[in-house]
């Protein structure tokens, strides 16, 4: 079925990765899954690191390996502005879990309750997140 479009721009700190109209956007926020279409109610939402996916159409799906953000929707476009957004073709599986190691390791040094604890909480789920993309297992929504 089709659904009216709306334009999407996908930012990270190293530029412009995506920016198209598109029928649905889903994603992951602090809260839970999110799709959002045409017309929907302004909205600002954190975004925890899973799959990104912009619809297109039903069979034109555009994936990316989101790091954490923001999510802002105003009138008939959404920025989503995050850490990373990566293709699931250019993710590395021996990489990602080396990371998540590193990850792991780094947050059983961290003082309880510390910034570094938070940090290092943060980039195991990222980490996590990603190596489920890269295994073709999605972003866990």
């Amino acid at each position: 079925m089709a659904r009216t479009p709306f334009r999407v721009e996908v930012l990270t700190p190293e530029g412009e990765v995506f920016k198209d109209e598109v029928e649905m956007l889903s994603t992951r926020t602090a809260v839970g899954s999110i799709g959002i279409l045409a017309n929907h109610q302004p909205l600002l939402a954190m975004l925890d690191p899973t799959e990104l996916r912009l619809y297109k159409s039903d069979s034109d799906i555009v994936s990316f390996a989101q790091g954490e953000g923001y999510l802002q929707v105003t009138g008939e476009e959404a920025l989503v502005l995050v850490e990373e957004a990566i293709s699931p073709d250019d993710l590395d599986t021996g990489d990602l879990r080396d990371r998540l190691k590193e990850a792991e390791s780094e947050l059983e040094r961290c003082e309880e309750d510390s910034e570094a604890e938070r940090t290092a909480q943060r980039s195991v789920r990222r980490y996590e997140a990603f190596l489920r993309i890269a295994e073709g297992g999605g972003g866990g929504q």
